[in-house]
């Protein structure tokens, strides 16, 4: 079993950057892909961003050159960096994962960005 815990969401105003974690515990795992998706109100949830092991990246269109995920292998942490950030990007980010054994696929609690002035 793997437990996903979030971080670093809150309120920004347009055009500034946020920086989330998730970091994954438990016993006897090993992960092969990291991601984040967000859910705004009303919509599907939808990709983001994802990591695989071989650190090969993979981006949603809308963020393409102003987001950037990134991983600690060591402490099982993945990071989304947001910069110049818009009202469009106001959804709660989830945090995903595939590891082994399984594999299974995990997701942590959520953690809401709201961009606004």
């Amino acid at each position: 079993q793997v437990q996903l815990v979030e971080s670093g969401g809150g309120l920004v105003q347009p055009g500034g950057s946020l920086r989330l974690a998730c970091v994954a515990s438990g016993s006897s795992f090993s992960i092969y892909h990291m991601g984040w998706y967000r859910q705004a109100p009303g919509k599907q949830r939808e990709l983001v961003a994802s990591i695989a092991s071989t650190r090969t990246t993979n981006y949603a269109d809308s963020v393409k050159g102003r987001f950037t995920i990134s991983r600690d292998i060591a402490n099982n942490t993945v990071y989304l960096q947001m910069d110049s950030l818009k009202p469009e990007d106001t959804a709660v980010y989830y945090c995903n994962v595939f590891a082994y054994p399984g594999p299974r696929q995990y997701w942590g609690q959520g953690t809401q960005v709201t961009v606004s002035s």
